[in-house]
């Protein structure tokens, strides 16, 4: 038995599990401090736990270790993902994933689709973050449909920058594949923008961050996906990546039915404080602060 609080109404509840399924929901004890919760699910994860995503060389038993730790965690759908790379990388993390999925029914109810972040991002220092910049590459549908003959068409989120002479083209092909495509890492005019939107653009990937420190007062990239209710935009909720006060506005302006909350977790996340070399990023001191 499980007991808690409903998010919805505050109420006390005690749930009887039985083979694994929910069988029973009843009154809970007064005072109960939990909430209970769906499973949680996350549209942007590189790594947890140690096990990471993007350090090249990935098989299939990091994904499925991947997997239950996230599913301690809660996380019960998760969409791997792989940021900027060369096309071989890219392609065989795209392969080990779809043979954890194979391998294991949970693993494969876990995880619906990869999310594949670049390598169509913009090349600058600032909207390019963490990204390799000698990969960052223009869009190319030869190239995602030799991804999706690696996996069995498992990519189901491609993030780019609109900056990119054909990207239009680009997001009308994906679209027309069943794919959904979002902006980020871009330091796009609000016109590519919005050609992008028109194309088939639906996602703002993590809005605030992957972005120039210095923008102008208007117009910017913010402002133009901010404004357009055509795109649901991600946030990174954590306290670090936007101050509350942004955050805050963003979900104002942006309305929570187009806003989703992700962790654009890495191998750093849930580990203990210290020191760690990681292949994107380098040695990075982790603190006790989450930081």
């Amino acid at each position: 038995m499980i007991t808690g609080r409903d998010p919805a109404t505050g109420r006390s509840l005690a749930v009887t599990i039985k083979d694994g399924r929910i069988a029973a929901i009843e009154d809970g004890p007064a005072g109960e401090t939990a909430w209970l919760s769906a499973g949680l699910v996350d549209l942007q994860v590189n790594g947890f736990a140690g096990h990471d995503l993007n350090g090249g060389g990935l098989v299939p038993e990091t994904v499925a270790r991947l997997s239950a730790a996230l599913r301690r965690d809660g996380v019960t759908t998760f969409l791997p993902t792989l940021i900027t790379a060369p096309e071989a990388s890219i392609t065989a993390a795209l392969a080990a994933i779809a043979e954890a999925r194979a391998a294991d029914p949970l693993i494969a109810h876990m995880i619906p689709a990869v999310h594949v972040e670049g390598p169509h991002i913009s090349p600058e220092d600032g909207p390019r973050g963490a990204h390799p910049r000698d990969q960052v590459r223009p869009p190319d549908l030869a190239e995602f449909d030799r991804w999706q003959a690696a996996c069995g068409g498992l990519v189901g989120l491609v993030t780019l920058s609109p900056h990119h002479d054909g990207a239009p083209d680009y997001i009308r092909g994906l679209t027309a594949r069943g794919v959904l495509v979002a902006i980020g890492h871009t330091d796009a005019s609000p016109a590519q923008i919005a050609a992008a939107v028109e194309a088939g653009a639906a996602l703002s990937t993590h809005l605030g961050n992957g972005i120039a420190a210095t923008l102008p007062r208007h117009p910017n990239p913010i402002w133009s996906q901010l404004a357009e209710d055509r795109l649901t935009a991600s946030f990174i909720a954590d306290g670090h990546h936007l101050p509350a006060d942004v955050l805050k506005a963003m979900l104002r302006a942006k309305g929570l039915e187009r806003a989703v909350l992700v962790s654009d977790a890495a191998a750093l996340g849930g580990l203990a404080p210290g020191l760690y070399d990681q292949p994107v990023g380098g040695r990075v001191e982790l603190t006790a602060d989450g930081r």
